[in-house]
């Protein structure tokens, strides 16, 4: 009888936000991965299916539950689909707000990869450090869109509304005295805006942290320096897009090489890595934190200094209002409609990509003239990035596995929609 030498292990979930629908079939010699089949499990939201169902407006709110780390990008590319349909025109500031809050969603995704990734490496410390930062980051998600993670703040034409000119105070309470509350609303006196920049200037001491904790960390090296590496040719091939794709050494990044809303009237740079490990992915990942922390000061500059509408005025699209619309009856039957019957899209079809922090996010929406999506379908990054585990976790050591999935940064909700 011939001797068994490989044996197969049901490992996993693993990573946080793989939570229940990740299996990897792992085929070992002893702890040496020779093949990983992962499995995805039953998450399955059919959201594209359920877009077909509902009028464009409806359908937004499921874009933030695709990638729930990353909500406003989702909803970015959402609308930038359908603005390219309709041929819409967005008001600058709108565009302003739109590349802010994509850098802050940008943020909000990559502190808690950080802190999960140190996690499954066996560092908890980065994991409170980054949801310190991340408290901050849905208090300006709330402020603006009354939700602290599903904000369906972005809508076609523009954003649902300006940024507001308070922000919300902590109470003192039985388990906080008057004093402590003073200490944490200090920062809370003016606007958003104020509230953002004071975020921007204090941030870059939180990454020094952060950089202090694992950079040169011999643990950390230890189990990400030559772990998982992907060569340029080999992360093309296999359709790597974002820090993925940058790790490896190919500065490809849609914000400069596509730019969408006002990316290319903003200064900032694209970090690229040298050997295509997961230590260079992480600090590709934490060079871009910096980078979207220079755009959301520039973003909150010209803020301050550039009134404006943040929605287009076309009210077939978006609704007039609420002062028009309870004074007005034509704008209340625009209200009316709008809400109910939805908005027309012209017959045809169109591509939008944004550079999600995970990669590159697509949607490609079909319109045959209705008031819903005849068909649409997402371009999730992560989904494609599953799929080079295999390659990247073969002839590494269990242990190993982690780190790799760690460094994918997966969220399932997209790769299982």
């Amino acid at each position: 009888m011939a001797e068994i030498k490989n044996y197969t292990l049901n490992f996993g979930p693993q990573h946080p936000a793989a939570h229940g629908v990740l299996r990897l079939v792992l085929e070992l010699d002893g702890e040496v991965i020779q093949r990983a089949d992962p499995h995805i499990g039953l998450l399955h939201r059919a959201t594209e299916k359920l877009a077909e169902t509902r009028t464009y407006l409806q359908a937004l709110p499921y874009m933030d539950r695709l990638d729930y780390m990353s909500m406003m990008c989702n909803e970015s590319a959402y609308c930038l689909a359908i603005e390219k349909m309709l041929g819409l025109e967005v008001p600058v500031r709108a565009k302003y707000i739109r590349v802010m809050f994509s850098e802050i969603t940008r943020l909000l995704n990559h502190l808690l990869w950080v802190g999960a990734h140190a996690l499954d490496c066996g560092a908890m410390t980065v994991m409170f450090y980054a949801f310190r930062e991340r408290e901050d980051l849905f208090d300006m998600y709330e402020a603006v869109s009354g939700a602290r993670m599903h904000a369906a703040y972005f809508r076609p034409g523009g954003v649902y509304r300006d940024l507001p000119d308070t922000m919300a105070r902590h109470q003192p309470n039985k388990i906080r005295s008057a004093k402590s509350t003073e200490k944490l609303n200090r920062n809370r006196d003016g606007s958003l805006l104020d509230f953002i920049d004071d975020f921007t200037l204090r941030f870059q001491t939180y990454l020094d942290e952060y950089h202090t904790l694992l950079t040169d960390n011999r643990i950390w090296k230890q189990r990400t320096v030559g772990i998982g590496v992907v060569t340029p040719e080999r992360a093309l091939n296999l359709g790597f897009t974002g820090p993925m794709l940058r790790g490896s050494g190919i500065a490809w990044d849609l914000r400069k090489k596509q730019p969408y809303d006002v990316y290319d009237q903003l200064d900032f740079d694209i970090p690229v890595g040298k050997t295509g490990d997961t230590y260079d992915r992480y600090l590709v990942r934490m060079e871009e934190m910096k980078q979207s922390n220079r755009i959301i000061k520039q973003c909150v500059d010209w803020l301050r200094v550039n009134p404006g509408p943040v929605i287009t005025d076309d009210h077939k699209v978006a609704p007039p209002d609420r002062e028009s619309m309870k004074s007005n009856m034509e704008e209340l039957i625009h209200h009316f409609k709008l809400f109910t019957e939805g908005f027309a899209v012209p017959e045809g079809e169109a591509y939008a990509a944004i550079e999600h922090p995970k990669g590159e996010f697509g949607i490609y929406m079909v319109s045959d003239g209705a008031n819903k999506p005849y068909r649409m379908k997402i371009r999730p990054p992560a989904f494609v990035h599953l799929a080079a585990l295999n390659e990247m976790g073969r002839g590494h050591m269990l242990a190993d596995a982690v780190a790799i999935i760690g460094t994918m940064d997966i969220v399932f909700g997209e790769v299982d929609r």
